[in-house]
Protein backbone atom coordinates (compact mmCIF):
# COMPACT_ATOMS: atom_id res chain seq x y z
CA UNK A 1 0.00 0.00 0.00
CA UNK A 2 1.51 3.43 -1.11
CA UNK A 3 0.00 6.46 1.32
CA UNK A 4 1.34 10.38 1.04
CA UNK A 5 0.43 11.82 4.00
CA UNK A 6 -3.39 13.90 3.15
CA UNK A 7 -4.50 16.82 5.13
CA UNK A 8 -6.87 16.10 7.98
CA UNK A 9 -9.68 18.52 7.69
CA UNK A 10 -13.08 17.26 8.33
CA UNK A 11 -14.92 16.18 6.06
CA UNK A 12 -17.59 18.52 3.64
CA UNK A 13 -20.35 18.78 6.11
CA UNK A 14 -23.06 19.04 3.45
CA UNK A 15 -22.06 15.60 2.40
CA UNK A 16 -22.93 12.42 4.60
CA UNK A 17 -19.10 11.15 5.72
CA UNK A 18 -18.02 7.86 4.12
CA UNK A 19 -17.78 5.26 6.70
CA UNK A 20 -15.91 1.98 6.12
CA UNK A 21 -17.21 -0.76 8.35
CA UNK A 22 -14.62 -3.04 9.11
CA UNK A 23 -14.31 -6.80 10.16
CA UNK A 24 -13.72 -10.21 10.12
CA UNK A 25 -9.56 -10.76 10.23
CA UNK A 26 -7.18 -12.83 11.67
CA UNK A 27 -7.62 -13.73 14.48
CA UNK A 28 -9.42 -16.74 16.22
CA UNK A 29 -12.18 -14.23 17.22
CA UNK A 30 -13.05 -13.84 13.31
CA UNK A 31 -16.68 -15.03 13.70
CA UNK A 32 -16.93 -12.96 16.30
CA UNK A 33 -15.99 -9.53 14.78
CA UNK A 34 -18.20 -10.55 11.59
CA UNK A 35 -21.54 -10.78 14.56
CA UNK A 36 -20.88 -7.70 15.35
CA UNK A 37 -20.32 -6.34 12.52
CA UNK A 38 -23.74 -7.38 11.66
CA UNK A 39 -25.07 -5.13 14.82
CA UNK A 40 -23.41 -1.94 13.29
CA UNK A 41 -24.89 -2.59 9.86
CA UNK A 42 -28.15 -2.95 11.13
CA UNK A 43 -27.95 -0.06 13.67
CA UNK A 44 -26.21 2.64 11.97
CA UNK A 45 -27.93 5.45 10.33
CA UNK A 46 -27.78 5.53 6.55
CA UNK A 47 -29.27 8.83 6.29
CA UNK A 48 -26.65 10.46 8.12
CA UNK A 49 -23.82 8.13 6.58
CA UNK A 50 -22.44 6.59 3.67
CA UNK A 51 -21.63 3.31 4.51
CA UNK A 52 -18.52 0.59 2.38
CA UNK A 53 -18.48 -2.50 4.57
CA UNK A 54 -14.85 -4.10 4.03
CA UNK A 55 -14.35 -7.47 5.35
CA UNK A 56 -10.94 -9.30 6.31
CA UNK A 57 -10.45 -12.91 5.30
CA UNK A 58 -8.66 -15.22 7.50
CA UNK A 59 -5.91 -14.88 4.98
CA UNK A 60 -5.59 -11.01 5.67
CA UNK A 61 -7.05 -9.92 2.43
CA UNK A 62 -9.49 -6.93 2.53
CA UNK A 63 -12.56 -7.90 0.64
CA UNK A 64 -15.61 -5.82 -0.54
CA UNK A 65 -18.35 -7.20 1.87
CA UNK A 66 -21.91 -7.67 1.77
CA UNK A 67 -23.90 -4.54 3.74
CA UNK A 68 -26.81 -7.07 4.75
CA UNK A 69 -26.76 -7.33 8.45
CA UNK A 70 -28.46 -11.06 7.94
CA UNK A 71 -25.23 -12.15 6.20
CA UNK A 72 -22.99 -12.09 9.06
CA UNK A 73 -25.47 -12.76 12.04
CA UNK A 74 -24.97 -16.07 14.13
CA UNK A 75 -27.33 -18.30 11.47
CA UNK A 76 -28.14 -21.71 13.66
CA UNK A 77 -24.34 -23.61 14.35
CA UNK A 78 -22.86 -22.10 11.33
CA UNK A 79 -19.90 -18.74 12.28
CA UNK A 80 -20.21 -16.42 9.57
CA UNK A 81 -16.33 -15.60 7.86
CA UNK A 82 -15.71 -13.53 5.20
CA UNK A 83 -14.36 -15.31 2.20
CA UNK A 84 -10.99 -14.91 0.24
CA UNK A 85 -12.06 -13.04 -3.39
CA UNK A 86 -10.05 -12.48 -6.76
CA UNK A 87 -9.94 -9.19 -5.97
CA UNK A 88 -7.99 -7.39 -3.40
CA UNK A 89 -9.27 -3.40 -1.06
CA UNK A 90 -5.87 -1.25 -0.52
CA UNK A 91 -5.69 1.92 0.50
CA UNK A 92 -4.24 4.92 -1.61
CA UNK A 93 -3.80 8.40 -1.63
CA UNK A 94 -6.27 10.44 -3.84
CA UNK A 95 -5.02 13.76 -3.97
CA UNK A 96 -8.15 15.12 -2.83
CA UNK A 97 -9.26 18.77 -2.06
CA UNK A 98 -9.42 19.71 1.47
CA UNK A 99 -12.92 19.37 1.70
CA UNK A 100 -13.26 15.66 0.73
CA UNK A 101 -11.63 12.68 2.18
CA UNK A 102 -7.76 12.33 0.84
CA UNK A 103 -7.80 8.25 0.86
CA UNK A 104 -9.66 6.31 -1.85
CA UNK A 105 -10.37 2.38 -1.11
CA UNK A 106 -8.83 0.79 -4.54
CA UNK A 107 -9.96 -2.10 -5.97
CA UNK A 108 -7.10 -4.34 -7.59
CA UNK A 109 -7.14 -7.80 -9.39
CA UNK A 110 -4.87 -9.75 -11.18
CA UNK A 111 -4.13 -8.30 -15.01
CA UNK A 112 -7.13 -5.67 -14.22
CA UNK A 113 -6.99 -1.68 -13.57
CA UNK A 114 -7.26 -0.82 -10.59
CA UNK A 115 -10.22 1.42 -10.16
CA UNK A 116 -11.44 3.53 -7.07
CA UNK A 117 -14.65 2.79 -5.03
CA UNK A 118 -14.14 6.38 -3.92
CA UNK A 119 -12.58 8.10 -0.30
CA UNK A 120 -13.01 7.23 3.31
CA UNK A 121 -13.86 9.41 5.89
CA UNK A 122 -13.42 7.24 8.65
CA UNK A 123 -13.16 3.72 9.73
CA UNK A 124 -15.04 1.95 12.31
CA UNK A 125 -12.76 -1.04 12.94
CA UNK A 126 -14.87 -3.80 14.91
CA UNK A 127 -11.85 -6.32 14.53
CA UNK A 128 -11.47 -8.36 17.86
CA UNK A 129 -8.26 -9.92 18.78
CA UNK A 130 -4.63 -10.02 16.84
CA UNK A 131 -4.23 -8.39 14.20
CA UNK A 132 -6.90 -5.60 14.56
CA UNK A 133 -7.14 -5.06 18.32
CA UNK A 134 -3.66 -5.14 19.12
CA UNK A 135 -2.64 -1.65 17.39
CA UNK A 136 -1.62 -3.49 14.42
CA UNK A 137 -4.46 -2.18 12.69
CA UNK A 138 -4.36 1.24 14.06
CA UNK A 139 -0.92 2.13 13.40
CA UNK A 140 -2.00 0.95 9.48
CA UNK A 141 -4.23 4.11 10.06
CA UNK A 142 -2.64 6.04 11.84
CA UNK A 143 0.33 5.66 8.90
CA UNK A 144 -2.25 6.28 6.43
CA UNK A 145 -4.30 9.75 8.46
CA UNK A 146 -7.45 7.76 8.02
CA UNK A 147 -9.56 8.44 11.19
CA UNK A 148 -10.97 5.42 12.99
CA UNK A 149 -13.04 4.66 16.21
CA UNK A 150 -11.35 3.24 18.97
CA UNK A 151 -8.11 3.11 20.95
CA UNK A 152 -4.19 4.82 19.26
CA UNK A 153 -1.71 1.89 19.03
CA UNK A 154 -0.60 2.06 22.43
CA UNK A 155 -3.39 1.59 24.15
CA UNK A 156 -5.00 -1.07 21.83
CA UNK A 157 -1.90 -3.17 22.39
CA UNK A 158 -1.32 -2.42 26.01
CA UNK A 159 -5.30 -3.54 26.10
CA UNK A 160 -4.78 -6.35 24.37
CA UNK A 161 -2.25 -7.87 26.25
CA UNK A 162 -3.68 -8.71 29.82
CA UNK A 163 0.20 -9.21 31.50
CA UNK A 164 1.53 -5.61 30.76
CA UNK A 165 -2.24 -4.24 31.31
CA UNK A 166 -1.81 -5.84 34.49
CA UNK A 167 1.55 -3.87 35.03
CA UNK A 168 0.07 -0.68 34.30
CA UNK A 169 -2.86 -1.17 35.91
CA UNK A 170 -0.77 -1.83 38.98
CA UNK A 171 1.84 1.54 38.30
CA UNK A 172 -1.52 3.42 38.04
CA UNK A 173 -2.63 2.43 41.74
CA UNK A 174 -5.51 0.09 40.67
CA UNK A 175 -5.96 -3.35 42.79
CA UNK A 176 -5.12 -6.04 41.07
CA UNK A 177 -5.40 -10.24 41.82
CA UNK A 178 -2.63 -12.45 41.73
CA UNK A 179 -1.32 -13.59 38.61
CA UNK A 180 1.80 -15.55 37.00
CA UNK A 181 3.09 -15.25 33.02
CA UNK A 182 4.29 -18.38 31.40
CA UNK A 183 6.68 -17.20 28.45
CA UNK A 184 6.53 -19.65 25.25
CA UNK A 185 10.58 -19.85 26.24
CA UNK A 186 10.17 -20.75 30.17
CA UNK A 187 7.90 -23.30 29.13
CA UNK A 188 10.13 -24.86 26.42
CA UNK A 189 13.08 -24.67 28.98
CA UNK A 190 11.35 -25.45 32.90
CA UNK A 191 7.40 -26.80 32.69
CA UNK A 192 7.95 -27.98 36.16
CA UNK A 193 9.03 -24.73 37.32
CA UNK A 194 6.10 -22.78 35.56
CA UNK A 195 3.70 -25.83 36.87
CA UNK A 196 4.77 -25.08 40.21
CA UNK A 197 3.92 -21.23 39.87
CA UNK A 198 1.15 -21.57 38.42
CA UNK A 199 -0.22 -24.04 41.67
CA UNK A 200 1.44 -21.90 43.90
CA UNK A 201 -1.50 -19.26 43.10
CA UNK A 202 -4.32 -21.85 44.30
CA UNK A 203 -7.19 -23.33 43.01
CA UNK A 204 -9.69 -22.80 40.62
CA UNK A 205 -7.41 -21.00 39.14
CA UNK A 206 -8.14 -19.47 35.27
CA UNK A 207 -5.38 -20.30 32.60
CA UNK A 208 -5.81 -17.80 29.59
CA UNK A 209 -3.80 -16.68 26.32
CA UNK A 210 -2.17 -13.65 27.22
CA UNK A 211 -3.37 -12.11 23.72
CA UNK A 212 -6.33 -13.00 23.05
CA UNK A 213 -10.66 -12.28 23.80
CA UNK A 214 -14.14 -13.53 23.93
CA UNK A 215 -13.03 -16.27 26.45
CA UNK A 216 -11.32 -18.19 23.62
CA UNK A 217 -8.82 -20.46 25.03
CA UNK A 218 -9.57 -20.31 28.60
CA UNK A 219 -10.24 -22.91 30.89
CA UNK A 220 -10.65 -23.00 34.72
CA UNK A 221 -8.56 -25.19 36.61
CA UNK A 222 -9.75 -26.96 39.68
CA UNK A 223 -6.48 -28.81 40.16
CA UNK A 224 -2.77 -28.90 39.54
CA UNK A 225 -3.30 -32.29 37.63
CA UNK A 226 -5.42 -29.92 34.93
CA UNK A 227 -2.75 -27.64 34.19
CA UNK A 228 -0.50 -28.66 32.09
CA UNK A 229 -3.52 -29.43 29.48
CA UNK A 230 -4.90 -26.21 30.10
CA UNK A 231 -1.55 -24.03 29.15
CA UNK A 232 -1.44 -26.19 25.97
CA UNK A 233 -4.72 -25.15 25.59
CA UNK A 234 -3.97 -21.44 26.08
CA UNK A 235 -0.99 -22.22 24.02
CA UNK A 236 -2.73 -22.81 20.88
CA UNK A 237 -4.12 -18.93 20.86
CA UNK A 238 -1.22 -17.35 21.92
CA UNK A 239 2.71 -18.62 23.05
CA UNK A 240 2.65 -16.54 26.19
CA UNK A 241 0.43 -17.33 28.74
CA UNK A 242 -1.62 -15.65 31.68
CA UNK A 243 -2.16 -18.09 34.82
CA UNK A 244 -4.54 -15.78 37.18
CA UNK A 245 -5.64 -16.96 40.77
CA UNK A 246 -9.70 -17.26 41.36
CA UNK A 247 -11.30 -14.21 42.78
CA UNK A 248 -13.93 -14.90 45.07
CA UNK A 249 -16.38 -11.91 43.98
CA UNK A 250 -19.30 -10.29 41.50
CA UNK A 251 -18.61 -9.87 38.03
CA UNK A 252 -19.12 -5.84 37.92
CA UNK A 253 -18.89 -4.14 34.49
CA UNK A 254 -18.61 -0.44 33.24
CA UNK A 255 -18.87 0.98 29.89
CA UNK A 256 -17.11 3.54 29.17
CA UNK A 257 -17.19 6.25 26.52
CA UNK A 258 -14.17 9.16 25.78
CA UNK A 259 -15.11 13.06 26.62
CA UNK A 260 -16.00 15.25 24.14
CA UNK A 261 -13.07 17.69 23.41
CA UNK A 262 -11.10 17.90 26.48
CA UNK A 263 -13.85 16.47 28.40
CA UNK A 264 -13.50 13.64 30.99
CA UNK A 265 -14.43 10.09 30.15
CA UNK A 266 -18.09 9.40 30.36
CA UNK A 267 -18.57 5.76 32.47
CA UNK A 268 -21.98 4.55 32.56
CA UNK A 269 -24.33 2.60 35.40
CA UNK A 270 -22.47 -0.45 36.40
CA UNK A 271 -23.58 -4.09 35.23
CA UNK A 272 -23.49 -7.20 36.89
CA UNK A 273 -23.29 -10.77 34.70
CA UNK A 274 -25.14 -13.40 36.00
CA UNK A 275 -24.57 -16.72 34.85
CA UNK A 276 -27.36 -19.10 35.32
CA UNK A 277 -26.94 -21.96 36.67
CA UNK A 278 -26.95 -25.19 33.87
CA UNK A 279 -24.11 -25.81 31.49
CA UNK A 280 -22.06 -23.21 32.00
CA UNK A 281 -19.64 -22.65 35.23
CA UNK A 282 -18.51 -19.30 34.20
CA UNK A 283 -18.68 -16.92 31.50
CA UNK A 284 -17.23 -18.87 28.34
CA UNK A 285 -17.65 -18.32 24.40
CA UNK A 286 -20.92 -20.18 24.23
CA UNK A 287 -22.88 -18.42 27.45
CA UNK A 288 -21.60 -15.26 25.95
CA UNK A 289 -22.22 -15.37 21.87
CA UNK A 290 -24.50 -18.91 21.61
CA UNK A 291 -26.56 -19.87 24.52
CA UNK A 292 -29.05 -16.60 24.99
CA UNK A 293 -30.56 -17.51 28.45
CA UNK A 294 -26.92 -18.40 29.92
CA UNK A 295 -26.37 -14.97 31.41
CA UNK A 296 -28.58 -12.44 32.30
CA UNK A 297 -27.18 -8.72 32.97
CA UNK A 298 -28.55 -6.31 35.92
CA UNK A 299 -28.03 -2.52 35.17
CA UNK A 300 -27.81 -0.34 37.53
CA UNK A 301 -25.82 -3.45 39.36
CA UNK A 302 -26.86 -4.06 43.24
CA UNK A 303 -24.62 -2.16 44.49
CA UNK A 304 -24.06 0.14 47.18
CA UNK A 305 -24.36 4.14 46.48
CA UNK A 306 -20.49 4.74 47.40
CA UNK A 307 -19.24 1.34 45.71
CA UNK A 308 -21.58 2.31 42.57
CA UNK A 309 -19.47 5.11 42.63
CA UNK A 310 -16.30 3.95 43.22
CA UNK A 311 -16.56 1.43 40.03
CA UNK A 312 -17.40 3.97 37.95
CA UNK A 313 -14.47 6.30 38.96
CA UNK A 314 -12.21 3.38 38.89
CA UNK A 315 -13.16 2.61 34.92
CA UNK A 316 -12.38 5.86 34.14
CA UNK A 317 -8.88 5.31 36.02
CA UNK A 318 -8.47 2.33 34.16
CA UNK A 319 -9.68 4.25 30.69
CA UNK A 320 -6.72 6.68 31.15
CA UNK A 321 -4.59 4.38 32.32
CA UNK A 322 -4.09 2.81 29.22
CA UNK A 323 -4.66 6.06 27.43
CA UNK A 324 -7.70 5.04 25.69
CA UNK A 325 -9.84 6.85 23.18
CA UNK A 326 -13.07 6.25 22.21
CA UNK A 327 -14.82 3.09 24.52
CA UNK A 328 -13.76 0.59 26.75
CA UNK A 329 -15.58 -1.89 28.80
CA UNK A 330 -13.96 -2.33 32.36
CA UNK A 331 -14.59 -5.52 34.20
CA UNK A 332 -14.12 -5.85 37.72
CA UNK A 333 -14.57 -8.34 40.83
CA UNK A 334 -16.62 -7.10 43.69
CA UNK A 335 -15.60 -8.77 46.73
CA UNK A 336 -17.49 -9.49 49.97
CA UNK A 337 -15.85 -7.46 51.87
CA UNK A 338 -16.60 -4.72 49.53
CA UNK A 339 -13.11 -4.42 47.75
CA UNK A 340 -12.87 -3.83 43.95
CA UNK A 341 -10.16 -5.97 41.86
CA UNK A 342 -9.81 -4.72 38.39
CA UNK A 343 -10.03 -7.95 35.85
CA UNK A 344 -9.13 -6.24 32.50
CA UNK A 345 -9.92 -3.70 30.20
CA UNK A 346 -11.06 -4.46 26.44
CA UNK A 347 -10.39 -1.54 24.24
CA UNK A 348 -13.08 -2.75 21.40
CA UNK A 349 -15.69 -4.71 23.38
CA UNK A 350 -18.20 -6.76 22.01
CA UNK A 351 -20.98 -4.71 20.35
CA UNK A 352 -24.06 -6.64 19.25
CA UNK A 353 -26.97 -5.01 20.67
CA UNK A 354 -27.05 -7.73 22.81
CA UNK A 355 -23.24 -7.62 24.11
CA UNK A 356 -22.91 -5.93 27.60
CA UNK A 357 -21.26 -2.53 26.54
CA UNK A 358 -24.48 -1.42 24.68
CA UNK A 359 -26.73 -2.47 26.68
CA UNK A 360 -24.93 -0.73 29.78
CA UNK A 361 -25.30 2.41 27.55
CA UNK A 362 -28.74 1.33 27.15
CA UNK A 363 -29.86 1.36 30.49
CA UNK A 364 -27.79 4.69 31.44
CA UNK A 365 -29.58 6.67 28.58
CA UNK A 366 -28.19 6.32 25.12
CA UNK A 367 -29.55 3.72 22.23
CA UNK A 368 -27.12 2.00 20.11
CA UNK A 369 -27.67 3.95 17.07
CA UNK A 370 -26.89 6.75 19.15
CA UNK A 371 -23.90 5.32 20.67
CA UNK A 372 -22.88 4.29 16.99
CA UNK A 373 -23.36 7.99 16.28
CA UNK A 374 -21.38 9.14 19.05
CA UNK A 375 -18.41 6.88 18.61
CA UNK A 376 -18.09 8.13 14.93
CA UNK A 377 -18.64 11.86 15.66
CA UNK A 378 -15.83 11.42 17.92
CA UNK A 379 -13.10 9.71 15.88
CA UNK A 380 -14.54 12.29 13.41
CA UNK A 381 -13.56 15.26 15.74
CA UNK A 382 -10.13 13.60 16.70
CA UNK A 383 -6.55 14.32 14.57
CA UNK A 384 -4.44 11.15 13.43
CA UNK A 385 -1.10 11.19 14.77
CA UNK A 386 0.28 12.24 18.23
CA UNK A 387 -2.65 13.36 20.23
Amino acid sequence: MTVVPPDTARPDPTQRPRVLVLFGGRSSEHAVSCITAAGVLNAIDRDKYEVIPVGIAKNGQWVQASGDPSEWSLRSATLPEVAASDESLVLAASGASQDLASTELMVTATEQMPRSLGGIDVVVPLLHGPFGEDGTLQGLLEMADIRYVGAGVLASAVGMDKHYMKVVFAAAGLTVGPYEVLTDRQWANDQDGCLERAAALGFPSFVKPARAGSSMGITRVASKSELAAAIETARGFDPKVLVEAGIEGREIEVAVLQGRGTGEPRTSLPGEIAVQPGEHDWYDFEAKYVDGAAAELSCPADLPPTASEQVRALAAAAFDAVGAEGLSRVDFFYTPSGDLIINEINTMPGFTPISMYPQMWAKSGLTYTELIDELIELALSRKTGLR
